[in-house]
């Protein structure tokens, strides 16, 4: 039996039994054509949980916020975002490489929100000097700011300044799920000012492939031919949407387990000599921790919880981060902190035999 605790990413989850089950029965067609019944369903219900006209089934969310960017943008056009944004940090630059988007990134606080008067300030003017300004793209939850849920009254104020300048709002929702249970709100209320809205079915939701592009019938008939030109038309996709459904039935309310386990992992941490951590900060499902004992760094700390059982990536020189996850239950949230407590404990031992015998 594999005993590893695994808090990489809510990633790494697999697909539950009744997931199997729908996707060995999946009726099937082939999705370029349209004719595949259960990604039409599929697609129909995002756009009811997110109150948007339409979606479109996508292979990843990378390739969502892809699309959705290109669906909106220009070559040549700009898009303000925050420096901590998974679009800007971790998607291979698409947004530039693929579709000549220039992005202008402005500082995320701490809370994962965007100082709206820093993004108003940084719409461009008519100016044959400068891009043209046509999107603002929004993450909620936001990952690198410790998985923070962005409020409603930010979303919606959000969505009134794209408006009153004549640009459009796409939200990055790869966890929008953890947010509206972290918020308890629908989904749809917290994406209702926005233009488009990506939404992932594989982190915490445990299917195994999948995310989605939510917007207007307009935007998402040209969605579908940006999602042709990079790749993305699937044909028997049934397979993989049958999954994503019974993961929007079924794996939804259950985040709130996850979150507390996470509030839990935060606690334990916080309490131990070598940790930094404001447990507080933690809503969702993400936890964000700095190592501080001296001679020892996160890639030392995510070396030895791996010896222990446990992964944690580093994310910085003594930065980490822990995900719960489907598979992580309170007794596991016990064992990592346990973990912690012996991996440091272990390395200040070490730290004071070589001092000792430097001074023999």
């Amino acid at each position: 039996m594999n005993t590893t605790i695994d808090l990489r990413s809510d990633t790494v989850t697999r697909p539950t039994p009744a997931m199997r089950t729908a996707m060995a029965e999946a009726v099937v067609g082939d999705d370029v054509y349209g004719e595949d019944p259960t990604v039409n369903r599929l697609e129909a219900k995002v756009a009811e949980v997110l109150g948007k006209q339409a979606a479109v089934f996508v292979p990843s969310g990378t390739m969502g916020n892809l699309i959705a960017v290109l669906s909106h943008c220009n070559r040549g056009d700009e898009i303000i975002l925050g420096d901590q944004a998974h679009i800007f940090m971790y998607e291979q630059g698409g947004s530039a490489a693929v579709g000549g988007v220039h992005p202008r990134t402005l500082p995320n606080r701490p809370d994962g929100t965007l100082d709206l008067q820093q993004v108003e300030d940084a719409i461009r003017g008519d100016n044959e000097h400068y891009p043209v300004t046509h999107l603002i793209a929004l993450e909620n939850t936001q990952n690198r700011c410790g998985g923070r849920a962005l409020p409603v009254a930010y979303m919606d104020a959000a969505g009134a300044l794209a408006q009153q300048h004549g640009l459009a709002l796409h939200v990055d929702g790869a966890r929008l799920w953890n947010a509206a249970v972290a918020l308890g709100v629908v989904p749809a209320r917290l994406v209702a000012a926005a233009d488009s809205v990506s939404v992932c079915f594989s982190k915490g939701l445990a299917a195994p492939v999948g995310s989605a592009v939510a917007g207007s019938a307009a935007f998402i008939r040209r969605a579908r031919r940006m999602r042709k030109q990079v790749g993305g038309g699937m044909r028997q996709a049934g397979v993989l949407a049958a999954a994503a459904l019974v993961a929007l039935d079924e794996m939804v309310d259950r985040l709130a387990v996850d979150h507390a386990n996470a509030r839990q992992l935060a606690e334990g941490l916080a309490a131990l000599d070598g940790i930094d951590l404001a447990p507080e900060t933690v809503q969702t499902n993400i936890v964000y921790f700095n190592v501080t004992l001296s001679g020892m760094d996160a890639t030392r700390l995510s070396g030895r919880l791996a010896a222990r059982g446990v992964l944690i990536n580093p994310t910085g020189a003594r930065r980490l981060r822990a995900v719960t996850n489907y598979h992580v239950s309170s007794e596991d949230v016990a064992t990592v902190v346990a973990a912690v407590q012996s991996a440091l404990q272990e390395a200040a031992a070490d730290d004071a035999v070589s001092v000792a015998g430097i001074y023999r």
